[in-house]
């Protein structure tokens, strides 16, 4: 249920309602607009009890929320979120593009790519410190050390570090290190992590499972959203087809729905969702065309010599040609590009 409060209402009308409505056993989550202040109350399926509100003072309406997924829903926030990491805006109008190797391999490699970067202009850099791999035997991670690499990287050259988080226990590091948590495919209905993302209060990127429909991966969403954390980012990477021409496909589909349906800003990734660096450029313009809020790109200073990901990492230098594509496409629709 959302819980209108109509114009001209008090604070304390305002306070009375959010008490009554935790008093029946609700959580909620408030959000003060300039004309209206509207309460979110969230926590049962029994809606019932909360039309009582309605006779309150300074209460104008109390609607219920259709959808499954209540606080991801364009219906409990009627404006497109934008998140703020450290000055670079991710939504609404804001176009943002992500860009680094698959995985922190070591100094050189890491501080090349956050040059690169930087001399791009592109604000945050990624990498994966934690690998989740489908073969035991592949290169893990350097974990806590590919952590510290990062940060060195970004600090020397002014950029935000994206990285991907596999385990609850390694949310301490992650923030201590990292703007934005990732929560890749493969976690992305890891109930329990998605949990402890909400409640660490880091920007969470949420990558789309490789099987998962449009509205469990909305679902996921709720789940970090419902535990506090407001500052969710949907990625669309690929679901699993019955196509072998590709790694995965990329499901451009999902990007207007999704955004029809929700007010979080949503990314592509076309390296993951194309799985060759040939594909990844025309894929990511695709994706800006479809209506995303940015790309996140794999790209490595020696994709032949990468531990993980080569086949669809950019070298620098196509990195750059997609970066002068995507912005003027971007321009072209009218996009404030970050």
């Amino acid at each position: 249920m959302i819980i209108v409060m109509g114009p001209g209402h008090s604070v304390d009308q305002r306070d009375a309602a959010i008490k009554r409505i935790e008093e029946l056993g609700y959580r909620v989550s408030p959000i003060i607009g300039v004309e209206r202040t509207v309460l979110a109350a969230v926590g049962h399926e029994d809606k019932t009890p909360l039309q009582q509100l309605e006779s309150m003072a300074g209460v104008e309406a109390v609607i219920p929320i259709l959808k499954p997924f209540k606080l991801a829903s364009s219906e409990y926030r009627d404006t497109r979120t934008a998140i703020d990491v450290k000055g670079a805006m991710i939504g609404d109008q804001h176009l943002t593009i992500m860009g680094g190797p698959c995985a922190v391999e070591s100094e050189a490699q890491i501080m090349e790519c956050g040059r690169v970067c930087r001399d791009l202009g592109v604000p945050f850099l990624r990498g994966g410190a934690f690998k989740p791999r489908t073969s035991p035997y592949s290169f893990q991670g350097l974990e806590v050390e590919g952590l510290k690499l990062l940060r060195q990287a970004a600090d020397e050259y002014n950029l935000r570090v994206v990285t991907e988080i596999v385990s609850v226990n390694d949310v301490e590091p992650i923030q201590e290190y990292s703007d934005v948590m990732q929560i890749g495919a493969r976690n992305s209905q890891n109930f329990a992590l998605l949990k402890e993302a909400g409640r660490s209060r880091i920007p969470v990127l949420l990558k789309r499972g490789m099987a998962q429909t449009v509205q469990e991966f909305l679902m996921s969403a709720e789940y970090i959203l419902s535990e506090g954390n407001e500052n969710v980012i949907l990625c669309e990477r690929g679901i699993r087809t019955f196509e072998t021409a590709t790694r995965f496909t990329l499901d451009l589909n999902a990007v207007p729905v999704i955004k029809s349906q929700c007010h979080l800003p949503v990314l592509v990734d076309p390296s993951h969702g194309t799985g060759s660096w040939q594909y990844v450029t025309a894929m990511a313009r695709a994706g800006i065309a479809a209506g995303a809020d940015g790309v996140v790109v794999e790209f490595h200073p020696h994709p032949d010599k990468a531990v993980s990901d080569g086949p669809q990492s950019l070298k620098p230098a196509k990195f750059a040609q997609l970066v002068d594509e995507v912005t003027r496409l971007a321009q072209c629709m009218g996009r404030i590009v970050e």
